[in-house]
């Protein structure tokens, strides 16, 4: 499986203007309420950037906020998404 990780990373720090300081979170760092910045417009901006990095798509009942809780929790609920 193609670990996913940095093409994440990449759109957080897109998404959040942190000028490549999202390439140094590891899968356990913490997003909500850790990363200044990442408010709920952040969230919406992430969940499109990744809809279309990656050509998928979510229904709005399954994204909660412990989808944001972590790297690694945002990574693993993107890849359950992705065709296999």
């Amino acid at each position: 499986m193609v670990d996913h990780t940095t093409t994440l990373l990449n759109l957080l720090d897109e998404v959040l203007s942190i000028e490549a300081r999202g390439l140094r979170l590891t899968k356990d760092s913490q997003l909500l309420d850790a990363v200044p910045g990442f408010d709920s417009m952040a969230v919406v901006a992430l969940i499109e950037r990744i809809e279309n990095e990656f050509d998928i798509a979510f229904l709005d009942t399954e994204i909660d906020g412990s989808v944001f809780s972590t790297v690694s929790s945002l990574q693993t609920f993107v890849e359950k998404h992705l065709p296999d």
